[in-house]
C-alpha cells in the first residue's frame, strides 16, 4: 500500500509533516464553472506553499454561496458558519480568545456589502488580523440572483421580470481603504498567476487583508454587459502590477501582463476587460493614490487588479489591546478569575 503524501511545514518554531489531505476539503456542491471553486483551489495552493498549519487555522463565513467555501478547503481546520453578515464579529471574538490562530474569513458581496457592511467596516477600522476574502459576483446567487450592493448600475436581472438596478454599486476596495484596512487588493477568479501570490501575501500580513475577488456567477450574472461576468472581467481587468510574493461550463483562465488590457470572452459570448497597472504607476503605500487610481479605473470602465494598498507598519487589533502572549483560551482558571482580595477592593469603590 502506497504511503500517504505529506507536506513539511514550519509552525511555532517546530517542523511538522502533515498529510496533503489535511489541506483538502469536501467536494464542492457549487455550480460547475463557478469562480468560487477556482478561488478554493488557489487558496489550498497558497496555504500549502507558505506552510499554513491547518490545525492552527480557523475558517469563518456568513451566509451565501461564498459562505459554503470553508467546507471545501483545509478539512483539518476548525470552522464556523455565522449569521448573514456577522462573520467579522465572530472572527474578532475568535482572535481575542486565541490570537495565535490564522484566521481566514470567506464572504460574498451580499454578505459583506449589504447586511454585513457595518461589521466589515469596523473590522477594517480595528485592523483585525485576518484574511478577509470577498467572492464578488454582484448578485445573491444562493437565492436566485437578486441584486447585491456591488451590482452594476442599470444591469438587469436574468429572470422573467428583467428589472433594472437603479442604485450605484459599492466598490469594496474603496470601502476598505476608507475604513482603515492595512492590506487591500483585487483580483479575478480566473487569473491564477496574480491571485495565488496575493493570497500568499494576505496570509502573511498582520492586520486586515481584504481581497475583493471578482468571481462570476455562471447561473445568474454571466451575461452581456455585466461587469461581474467572465467576459467583462477578462476584457476590462487592469492589473496593478505583476505580483511576485508571495465540459459542462469550463472554468476560464487568463494570464495578465502588467500595463496591458486583457479582453476575455465569457461563456455566453460577452466580453470583459481587465487591466493590470505597471508597478511604477502607483505607490502601494499611498492611500490617497490608491483611492485616485480606483476612481480613475471606474471612469474608464476597467477593473483595477493587484495589490492596491499596503500598510505594514500599522499595529493590528490584538497588538493595540496589549493582550497576554498566552492566548486567553489557554490560560488556567486561576489566571482568569480575580482573587477574593481584588474583588473586595473593587466592591469598596462602588
Amino acid at each position: 500500500m502506497a504511503s500517504e503524501a505529506t507536506i513539511t511545514i514550519q509552525s511555532n518554531g517546530r517542523s511538522f509533516s502533515l498529510p496533503t489531505v489535511a489541506f483538502q476539503g469536501l467536494p464542492s456542491t457549487l455550480c460547475k464553472g463557478c469562480g468560487h471553486n477556482s478561488i478554493t483551489s488557489y487558496l489550498i495552493e497558497a496555504c500549502k506553499s507558505i506552510g499554513v498549519n491547518p490545525y492552527y487555522t480557523v475558517k469563518l463565513s456568513g451566509i451565501g454561496c461564498s459562505s459554503k467555501t470553508p467546507a471545501y478547503f483545509l478539512g483539518a481546520s476548525h470552522g464556523f458558519n455565522a449569521l448573514h453578515g456577522r462573520m467579522p464579529s465572530v472572527a474578532t471574538g475568535a482572535l481575542l480568545a486565541n490570537h495565535k490562530l490564522v484566521c481566514i474569513g470567506i464572504s460574498g458581496d451580499g454578505d459583506t456589502a449589504n447586511i454585513g457592511m457595518g461589521q466589515f467596516k469596523h473590522a477594517c477600522r480595528r485592523n483585525v488580523p485576518m484574511v478577509y476574502i470577498v467572492e464578488d459576483n454582484g448578485c445573491y446567487g444562493l437565492t436566485k440572483g437578486q441584486f447585491s450592493a456591488t451590482a452594476d448600475l442599470n444591469s438587469h436581472l436574468r429572470r422573467a421580470t428583467g428589472e433594472a438596478n437603479t442604485v450605484p454599486p459599492f466598490d469594496l476596495c474603496m470601502e476598505a481603504l476608507v475604513g482603515g484596512a492595512s492590506f487591500v487588493a483585487r483580483s479575478f477568479a480566473g487569473d491564477k498567476k496574480q491571485l495565488v501570490p496575493l493570497l500568499k501575501a494576505a496570509l502573511k500580513h498582520k492586520g486586515t487583508a481584504l481581497l475583493d475577488i471578482v468571481s462570476p456567477c455562471v447561473t445568474f450574472n454571466d451575461f452581456d454587459g455585466s461587469t461581474k461576468s467572465w467576459d467583462w472581467a477578462k476584457e476590462h481587468e487592469e492589473p496593478l502590477q505583476e505580483v511576485g510574493f508571495v465540459p459542462r461550463l469550463p472554468e476560464i483562465e487568463v494570464e495578465q501582463k502588467a500595463g496591458q488590457s486583457t479582453r476575455v470572452q465569457l461563456h455566453d459570448g460577452s466580453w470583459i476587460t481587465l487591466r493590470a497597472l505597471h508597478h511604477d504607476e502607483h505607490n502601494v503605500t499611498d492611500r490617497g493614490s490608491a483611492l485616485q487610481l480606483l476612481e480613475k479605473s471606474r471612469h474608464r470602465d476597467e477593473l483595477l487588479t493587484g495589490l492596491i494598498y499596503l500598510d505594514a507598519k500599522r499595529p493590528d487589533f490584538i497588538t493595540n489591546l496589549n493582550v497576554t502572549d498566552t492566548p486567553l483560551a489557554l490560560l488556567k482558571d486561576e489566571s482568569l478569575r480575580p482573587r477574593p482580595e481584588v474583588l473586595a477592593k473593587i466592591m469598596e469603590t462602588i
